[in-house]
Formats: structure tokens, sequence, C-alpha cells
């Protein structure tokens, strides 16, 4: 696929995925929204990627969804079935896309509001410019908010601002967000891509099966309340990752003393 849209490039072992609107804050459309599924599926499948990180171009993170291509399309009949169980085009599942791929870091470095917030809360890691600002503006829209947000903005901020974010729909800024835990760090606006490559990297430096099987062990255990379930599932995952290249790998190099070569 070619973009239009996004731009997709590595660096070492970090592919930089960059939201490319920004004329628009790189409001988000539906051709963007096939381009990001690619793009991270594209890194996915690259075994010399280790994690991925989201950015956008000139001044603006996301401004959210662009009126015209998101909400009037849809007003004129142009979303399909699978888009209107989803949010997405082509029925994919963001979070469950999110969830299952390599590290995600988001490096946000502008605006951040309403899709354009809702998307990297599944991410792991996400990173804010000091310029960095933060809104839930679905209710100014008419909207609740969608990709399972309303699951990770509450597992990551807790209930009470949860449900202040949303139904304000105030905009707050980098250092509020940081505060909430909205935000895992606050760094200089010129130091903002350099910090998020260098956590890129050094998730990247891990094997590849293991770091996605953690991610689905804390999708799918953080909120659950059956401790017996979970520590089953993490046996049997354990019992996977000590058949595994990487393990034999990652013992072998420790008894010779040695960096560990996982790709």
């Amino acid at each position: 696929m070619s973009y239009e849209t996004i731009i997709y490039e590595t660096d070492g072992p970090v592919a930089v995925v960059t939201l490319n609107r920004p004329e628009k804050r790189n409001a988000w459309t539906r051709q963007m929204s096939r381009e990001l599924v690619n793009a991270f599926e594209r890194a996915n499948g690259d075994r010399a990627v280790g994690a991925i990180v989201l950015t956008g171009a000139g001044k603006g993170f996301c401004a959210g969804a662009d009126i015209k291509d998101a909400f009037k399309a849809r007003m004129d009949g142009a979303a399909d079935a699978q888009e209107e169980e989803t949010g997405m085009p082509g029925g994919t599942d963001w979070a469950d896309l999110c969830r299952r791929s390599k590290p995600l870091i988001a490096a946000v470095n502008g605006a951040s509001v309403g899709v354009g917030a809702t998307m990297i809360l599944p991410f792991d890691v996400i990173i804010a410019s000091e310029e960095a600002r933060f809104g839930m503006f679905f209710v100014k829209m008419g909207l609740v908010p969608e990709l399972a947000s309303s699951h990770f903005l509450e597992r990551r901020v807790g209930f009470g601002a949860a449900n202040e974010l949303c139904l304000t729909a105030r905009l707050i800024d980098a250092q509020e967000a940081g505060r909430l835990r909205l935000a895992d760090h606050v760094v200089p606006a010129g130091d903002l891509l350099d910090r998020a490559k260098a956590l890129g990297r050094e998730m990247a430096a891990n094997p590849d099966r293991q770091l996605r099987l953690i991610k689905g062990l804390l999708r799918d255990h953080g909120p659950a309340a059956d401790m017996s379930a979970v520590q089953r599932r993490e046996g049997e995952l354990l019992n996977e990752c000590y058949v595994s290249a990487e393990h034999k790998e990652a013992v072998a190099a420790f008894l010779e003393k040695r960096a560990p070569v996982f790709r």
C-alpha cells in the first residue's frame, strides 16, 4: 500500500509512523485509518522491527475526526456495516490490533483530542511533549467514546478522572495529563521523538514473541478477579516460553556472559 496520510520509516529496530495531514492538524480520516492498520501490520510482519512509535507531523498530534470525512460521510450513508460495528473502516478491531502488536509508543507532540486520544489509549506507553493537549470531546459532538476507550481510559486514569474528562469534555494540558497518568511521561518538545525512540529500542532489545505474550496477559488479566484463572493462563504461556528458541537463547547468553541475539 502507498501512503498518502501517514509516513512510515524505520530507525534501527524502531518503526516510526507519522500522521501526515499537518494542514488539518492530522485530523483522522477513513483513509488514515486504513493506512495505520496497514502500517502496524507491516511493522508486525517485519522481523527487523521490534517496536512502533506513532507521532504527528507539524504542530498537532491528531485533532480528532475530520468532520466532513467521518461524520458527514456517515450521515450520507458512506459507512459500511462493519464500520458501524467497530468504528473503523473494514471492521478492524483497533484495540485488539494494538494489544497484539509489537510494543506501541505514542509520541504526542500537540493536540490529541477525540479519536486522536482514544486511538492511543490501548498503546503500551504514552509520552507527551510539554506542548501536548488532551481532550475527550465526544459529548460535545453528541457522541460517546469509541475504540474501547471507555475501558482503557478508566484503567489509565481511574473511575473519577475518566468520568470527569468525558463528561466535561475539558481540554487538559500535558502537565495535568501526566498527573492523571493519561500520559506516562512528559518531556520537552525537542526531546520527544528521541525519548520515544530510545524507549522503543529498549523494548526492541527483548524477544518479540514474549513481548507480545506479555501484552496479551496485561490486556486480559489486568482487571480480572479470578486469580486462579490468571495464574493458569500465565502457566500455559510460561510453558510455551520455556521451550521457545528465545528463552533458550536468553539462558545461553546469560551463561556465556554475552548479549542475547533475539532477531
